[in-house]
């Protein structure tokens, strides 16, 4: 079945665009992950479009990834086809004070074209370290900006397998949810507006962000940054912190000593560390807070 899938894929994409067994650690922020049957590169919506397709008619199971920043891939890998909307599909075009880009852009090369175009708005996103397709899914946000404050529309190859654009109004955009992630879209590329700014005030928040960021967060060590989604009314952070389990470890996963609300890749972990390290913070935190978090990183796999 693989070879036929395979032969199936090189009608729609180039040799260059599909691989087989490809590890998964190296497209995760995580640094883990067994590999995937195939991982293909699409250059254009089409290509997107008749992947999704194929794997629809064969009944073989698909998984739509950016850079991984927000990904937990199992040790066994993903016994299906990865398509990564990612650097073949990151243009970025600004017309006044609208910028277009298609969903492989990483959102920090969107807030630096903003930041050239004197445009103001996005500085929020600047550091969030994942690409536009992502930020869509799940209302991405960060010190007090959202991705809803500045969605305009979204163009999504549909359930039907159509392309489409979604005004603002329907995105149901919430807290790290859309109707993007409840329906399955795939985001092809969307459309953001912003207001004329100083760029000087401008690079004066971005830089703000990025000495908070460095200061707070444990940037120096493999993760899918906050790993659990944040409790109405409290903080998971706080939360882990109060329950005493600051630097707690199992195998190489750690709870981050520097920010209680990152798992860290310490030392060689495996995707079963990291599992096994979330479900004992969550029962521990319910335990001591009465309180249970819910896990903001994807699995993909089996666990």
């Amino acid at each position: 079945m693989n070879q036929i899938i395979y032969n199936e894929l090189k009608h729609i994409l180039t040799e260059e665009q599909i691989r087989t067994e490809e590890p998964m650690r190296d497209h995760t922020t995580f640094r883990i992950g067994g590999p995937a049957a195939f991982f293909v590169m699409p250059k254009t919506a089409e290509e997107v479009k008749n992947t999704v397709r194929l794997c629809r008619e064969r009944k073989v199971p698909y998984y739509i990834v950016g850079n991984g920043s927000n990904l937990l891939v199992s040790d066994q890998g993903y016994e299906g086809v990865i398509i990564q909307i990612f650097k073949q599909m990151n243009r970025i075009e600004v017309e006044g004070t609208v910028i277009r880009a298609q969903a492989g852009a990483l959102l920090s090369a969107i807030a630096n074209r903003a930041l050239d175009m004197g445009l103001a708005g996005f500085e929020f996103a600047a550091g969030i370290p994942g690409t536009l397709g992502g930020a869509c899914v799940m209302n991405a946000g960060a010190y007090g900006g959202e991705m809803k404050d500045v969605l305009k529309e979204v163009t999504v190859l549909n359930e039907e397998g159509e392309i489409v654009t979604i005004p603002k109004d329907e995105l149901e955009l919430g807290y790290r949810t859309s109707v993007i992630a409840r329906k399955g879209y795939v985001v092809l590329e969307a459309r953001i507006d912003l207001q004329k700014g100083d760029k000087t005030e401008i690079k004066a928040v971005m830089d703000d962000l990025k000495e908070k960021r460095i200061s707070k967060q444990p940037l120096e060590y493999p993760s899918a940054g906050s790993t659990f989604k944040r409790p109405e009314g409290y903080f998971a952070g706080k939360l882990i912190q109060d329950a005493g389990l600051r630097g707690f470890r199992v195998g190489g996963a750690q709870v981050s000593e520097k920010h209680c609300g990152f798992v860290i890749n310490r030392e060689q972990a495996t995707a079963a560390d990291v599992a096994e390290l979330m479900r004992r913070v969550a029962d521990t935190v319910e335990e001591t807070s009465g309180v249970r978090l819910e896990p903001e990183v994807k699995r993909l796999g089996e666990f």
